[in-house]
């Protein structure tokens, strides 16, 4: 494949270029979480409620990539990239200017359509590159991508505060745009594979449902985002209700989880290639396991501060940061031809994952209970995650086994 070239539609993209689209799916996924408790008062709805901008942007985001990875097999990684990052713009418009909850929380779900950026990030990648490279990259890519979430909540906390909670969207809008035009002048297509029909994705599923790399890949990604997810479904309600931080101060908070991915994702990008996707994997879980029980052994002390929550749970950050862009890596590499297909199916599985875990995480919150709940499910949920990525490891070293035999 032809070397990248900025700004030339007939070379693979420029590596910032996926971190920008990346970035704003992450933007658009975060940025108005400080803002949960003032939206809830405008549409006069409860906050529980108001909760599913976040757990239906995620159940959204897991259907639409079952659909957006075969499309791109289909027509091409670009189009679907234009016409998803199209369809968003048009999305958050309806946000920012939603009369009620329920035009609301229509254009949140629609907002969606900007999964492509997750799911043709990793596919792009792996066109360019093999699984080992693709690990590393991935990981660079990520990392660029997790300074996003990292100042997006604070941006929103700030923003909310000057100019109330539609700013956070018209932001997001604005930002879409100038992806669009980033896309629009320097991604040529990379998928010199297309699929004979959109169907014969759907037929080809089985393949990737069968393997035990697959699913061992795709639930290391599930248990590893989930720890992330239920963190984003109870940090709001710690923050504001239990702790009485204003928008912008627990805008702030988030900046320990997301600087933790972004340490995690270059550790990730410096030494996956060496070391090897299932290690990776595993030291990553571990690390996030051991935030999980710092936190919990923390609460018992009873120290009174909201650090004591925020700042152990920074190694789940460190920890997806290391283990994902292999786990992903991996995932899309199991049957390279339906590259496309992989990401999205795993995505789907990761993020549907992900919107459950976010569902229980903030229906187990109570001002009686603490976070007391929240930090159990996800020390189960870390238990898991280690569990998985074994696993996975060793599935790998049983597909290699059989390619040195000549087996498979």
């Amino acid at each position: 494949m032809n070397k990248a070239r900025f700004l030339d539609r007939s070379t693979p993209p420029h590596v910032m270029t996926l971190v920008l689209v990346a970035g704003v799916a992450a933007l658009s996924m975060n940025v108005f979480l400080p803002s949960l408790a003032a939206m809830s008062v405008y549409f006069g709805t409860d906050y529980a409620v108001m909760q599913f901008a976040v757990s239906g942007y995620l159940a959204a985001t897991a259907v639409l990539q079952l659909v957006i990875g075969p499309l791109s097999d289909l027509f091409g990684r670009r189009p679907v990239m234009l016409v998803s990052i199209v369809l968003m713009i048009v999305a958050t418009l309806i946000c920012t200017f939603a009369p009620n909850i329920t035009v609301f929380m229509i254009g949140r779900v629609l907002q969606a359509a900007i999964a492509s950026g997750f799911v043709l990030a990793r596919a792009i990648v792996r066109d360019m590159v093999p699984a080992e490279q693709a690990a590393s990259m991935i990981g660079y890519v990520t990392m660029g991508m997790s300074v996003v979430p990292m100042v997006g909540p604070t941006v929103g906390g700030f923003l909310n505060d000057l100019a109330g909670w539609q700013a956070s969207f018209a932001f997001v809008g604005l930002s879409a745009v100038a992806v669009l035009l980033l896309v629009f002048f320097d991604m040529g297509e990379t998928n010199r594979q297309k699929s004979a029909s959109f169907a014969a994705q759907f037929q080809a599923w089985p393949q990737l449902l069968r393997s035990t790399r697959f699913w061992g890949y795709a639930l290391t990604c599930t248990l590893s985002s989930g720890l992330f997810f239920s963190f984003l479904g109870g940090a709001p309600f710690v923050g504001s209700v239990l702790y009485g931080l204003t928008p912008a101060v627990l805008g702030m908070q988030f900046f320990f989880m997301a600087t933790g991915y972004m340490l995690g994702n270059f550790v990730s990008g410096r030494y996956a290639s060496r070391i090897g996707i299932p290690v990776m994997m595993l030291a990553g879980n571990v690390i996030a396991l051991a935030g999980i029980v710092i936190a919990y052994l923390l609460l018992q002390l009873d120290l009174g501060s909201h650090y004591e929550f925020f700042i152990p749970l920074a190694l789940i950050g460190v920890g997806n940061g290391v283990t994902l862009p292999s786990a992903n890596a991996g995932m899309v590499s199991v049957q390279p031809h339906l590259a496309g297909s992989a990401s999205g199916l795993g995505g789907a599985l990761t993020i549907g994952g992900g919107a459950m875990l976010s569902v229980i995480a903030s229906s187990l919150l109570s001002e009686e209970a603490g976070t007391t709940h929240l930090l159990l499910v996800m020390l189960v949920n870390g238990v898991l995650a280690v569990a998985t990525s074994a696993y996975a490891g060793r599935q790998e070293r049983r597909h290699a086994q059989r390619l040195l035999r000549g087996e498979a």
